[in-house]
């Protein structure tokens, strides 16, 4: 599906119970998809504390997966998959039963913090634009008559589907935050212009860009991108709420018929990027439009596996692998996710439209009509 044909009707996409918090601290975490020839979830679940790491996002919930953090103090956002997204719209005791099933047995044991309802929804080969919001109302009543309203619900989009439409006005309150997969890698991959070290939070001479609109300078992408999301929701008024980006990375490698032009997914650039990320989640910095930042970050993935549901699994017919951890549980990279900070601060919104120009001019200089582009932004 190309960028040009997409058309989602943006009345479904903010979901918000919060609004002007003061204090963040920004949590970093792991998406976990675990197989068969993987060590058990049981094992992961302890080494995933001695790594230090706080939180996990599961986007294949299986009870059994689910059942092995309990009594660990790890956070855990939980997805529904998106071929669940039309039965919970249809029918609200769908959405109980698979609450009984994959949440109600495990509380509080289990610190389960938010659930996503579908991921990247919109382009789905089904249609599930008319589903998406009922299937979330129904998730949060049940959620809400079970007691269990700390959970948060939301649904998870892509950058790229999230940017190139407009912005909504928010849908019933669901104590949510605004769900994004984001990759600074796949958007330097579409422009040529943009510098590696830029997407690679390195510090150099040229590795900036300025927001000709508003004066401000990006020295990274990542940020520039967080900021796009935060400019579109500033202009439609609901600039405080929170943003969890459930999906970044880089890929250590490719291998296929589409890797030819892929000498970036390497394992120098990998752990170049990582390292850059945390160190800059952890500073406290923020980004030029939200001083505190993300709420959260998830890094994709623990593992390398080729057959999980993620956003990146093949981009060009080149199959990526992604993961930080080796099966023996000793980490890839030379990367650590202590040292969480806490922030203070608001959300300054003076600046919103330059930065989504500066965006769509990096993202729109190429030609987005490859099938797979828009897919795995």
């Amino acid at each position: 599906m190309s960028v040009s044909s997409f058309s989602f009707p943006f009345s479904l996409l903010v979901f918000s119970l919060l609004t002007t918090t003061t204090t963040f601290a920004t949590t970093i975490g792991v998406t976990y998809n675990p197989t068969a020839t993987l060590p058990s979830p049981e094992h992961v679940a302890g080494a995933l504390q001695t790594l230090k790491i706080p939180a996990v996002r599961l986007p294949q919930p299986d009870p059994s997966v689910v059942r092995a953090f309990s009594y660990c103090n790890t956070s855990l956002l939980l997805t529904v998959p998106n071929s669940l997204v039309p039965s919970f719209a249809a029918n609200r005791s769908a959405a109980e039963l698979w609450l009984y099933t994959h949440v109600v047995p495990f509380h509080p044991r289990a610190r389960i913090s938010a659930i996503s309802v579908g991921s990247d929804a919109p382009s789905d080969a089904s249609d599930l634009s008319s589903s998406l919001l009922p299937a979330i109302r129904n998730l949060h009543s049940s959620l809400s008559d079970l007691g269990l309203r700390h959970i948060s619900v939301s649904t998870t989009f892509s950058f790229i589907n999230t940017l190139t439409t407009s912005f909504p006005p928010p849908p019933p309150k669901t104590n949510s935050s605004f769900l994004i997969n984001l990759y600074p890698y796949n958007v330097y991959k579409l422009n040529s212009e943009i510098p590696i070290g830029y997407a690679l939070f390195q510090e150099q001479p040229f590795n900036f860009r300025d927001d000709h609109v508003t004066g401000v300078r990006y020295r990274n992408l990542f940020d520039m991108m967080v900021d796009a999301v935060v400019a579109a929701m500033a202009v439609s008024g609901h600039e405080n709420i929170p943003i969890i980006v459930t999906e970044t990375g880089w890929p250590s490698s490719a291998s296929g018929v589409g890797n030819t032009n892929d000498g970036e997914a390497s394992q120098v650039f990998a752990e170049m990027y990582l390292k850059g990320l945390l160190l800059h989640l952890n500073s406290g910095l923020g980004t030029p439009l939200r001083k505190e930042g993300v709420a959260e970050a998830y890094i994709y993935q623990l593992f390398d596996n080729s057959t999980e549901q993620g956003s990146n699994v093949v981009v060009g017919g080149s199959e990526q692998r992604w993961g930080i951890v080796y099966p023996n549980m000793t980490m890839k990279y030379r990367i650590t996710f202590s040292g969480v900070s806490g922030r203070v601060g608001g959300a300054p919104v003076g600046m919103v439209i330059g930065v989504v120009l500066v965006v769509g001019v990096l993202l729109f200089q190429k030609d987005l009509t490859n099938p797979g582009a828009a897919q795995y932004l």
